[in-house]
């Protein structure tokens, strides 16, 4: 049985600030959609490519992007707030009242 990205706490290096997702004070998995027969990432649009949304420490946004093809390696980036409350968004995940006005800046 394959265990779940999610599942699993990691150490990532972004522009040189070294991120803990452990110590993460909220984070967010993906939403999927099943097309009959795969769940499909609604974010990547993918069976194979996956995402989760983390907010650090200090309060910034970054998405640990993970995949399931061998040989890939697991990494993540710093998205902005309006990247993030687009990333929910898509997601249908709350969004949290820090992002209310990226939100409504993004969507329609």
């Amino acid at each position: 049985m394959r265990r779940a990205q999610e599942d699993v706490m990691s150490k990532y290096r972004i522009e040189g600030t070294i991120v803990d997702t452990s110590k993460a004070t909220a984070s967010w998995s993906e939403d999927t959609r099943f097309n009959g027969h795969n769940h499909i990432s609604l974010v990547t649009g993918s069976q194979w490519e996956h995402q989760r949304l983390y907010r650090s420490r200090r309060g910034r946004f970054y998405v640990e992007h993970w995949s399931q093809w061998q040989g890939s390696t697991p990494h993540a980036e710093w998205i902005s707030p309006e990247e993030a409350a687009r990333w929910l968004l898509i997601n249908n995940r709350e969004v949290p009242p820090e992002l209310w006005d990226e939100a409504n800046q993004v969507s329609e």
